[in-house]
């Protein structure tokens, strides 16, 4: 649904993107992850054809962003991190107002406006002003906007941008209605532990370069040297830590905190026989997990801080 190639943009000497190659499948929720300045917005841009790049190619839903610029913008929403809105209109006429832009007539367009408030949640402020408005209410319509002809891509350039808790819920749990509607969503953030809980797939871009893109599992893997093994047991600790180190998988054991702390060697993918040795010897096990690394931990050992 969206692919690009060697996708470049130049400014100076400061590359701003420096050949990005990325795939989106349709009904991917992309998570987009950089520090301030490395290169989300610009991406975003290029492919709203609202900027040109200073070479390479983008495909969104297989038409070039040179050739067919109107066709894209016919399939996407692109929804920036700040946005105008009208203060003097309510909200119904907003929307209204965007959808005559976007030619929707007559009846239908009274239907659409009301079918977009009541899916971002909004239809009891219809008839609202759009200056009473919370933050998380203004973004939740800049959204209903964006969705007024149905795109099949989203571009959501930092959606949870200054929001409180609840109302980045309320994001999230709408990205994740969208994802089930099959949507294309590329979205960036910097709340990561919400970005792996609702995307299939991330990508962390660091000063223009994209240092990883791939599935939320893999780019885990892909950090991850070591598996390290969570194990508690009803008693005798020292005994099961004895065992267990007698294992060729296992580098080394720490006990701590009345558990044990088991890494792995690198190439120890398969750990479910420590399991079975310990049952079969008569321990009691009440905890056997892996360690989990999360998007946070991923972003800071693969980024380096550096911005263009």
């Amino acid at each position: 649904m969206i692919k690009t190639q060697d996708l470049s943009k130049v400014y100076g000497e400061l590359h701003a993107v420096n050949n990005l190659n990325l795939e989106l499948s349709e009904g991917d929720l992309f998570g987009y992850i950089g520090p301030n300045g490395s290169g989300k917005t610009t991406t975003m841009r290029i492919l709203a054809t609202l900027l040109q790049p200073t070479w390479g190619e983008a495909y969104v839903a297989g038409y070039s962003i040179y050739t067919h610029p109107k066709e894209i913008r016919r399939l996407i929403g692109y929804m920036p991190d700040f946005f105008g809105v009208y203060d003097d209109m309510k909200v119904i006429e907003y929307l209204e107002f965007f959808a005559a832009a976007y030619r929707i007539k007559g009846p239908q367009r009274k239907k659409i406006c009301n079918e977009v408030l009541d899916l971002v949640d909004l239809g009891y402020k219809r008839d609202a002003f759009v200056t009473s408005l919370s933050r998380g209410m203004t973004q939740r319509l800049g959204l209903a906007r964006v969705l007024l002809h149905d795109p099949k891509v989203l571009l959501l350039d930092e959606p949870a941008s200054g929001l409180d808790p609840r109302a980045r819920i309320e994001i999230r749990g709408l990205l994740k209605e969208l994802r089930k509607m099959g949507k294309t969503i590329l979205v960036s953030s910097h709340i990561l532990p919400e970005l792996a809980d609702i995307c299939n797939k991330v990508g962390i871009i660091e000063r223009g370069v994209l240092l990883v893109s791939a599935n939320v599992s893999d780019v885990m893997r892909q950090v991850r040297q070591h598996v390290l093994l969570h194990v508690g047991v009803a008693e005798n600790l020292d005994g099961a830590a004895k065992l267990l180190g007698q294992s060729k998988l296992v580098d080394k054991i720490e006990p701590r905190d009345g558990r044990l702390f088991v890494t792995l060697k690198p190439d120890a993918t398969d750990y479910s026989e420590l399991a079975t040795v310990l049952v079969e010897n008569g321990f009691k096990l009440n905890l056997f997990k892996e360690d989990e690394i999360n998007l946070e931990t991923a972003f800071m050992a693969l980024t380096k801080g550096i911005t263009a």
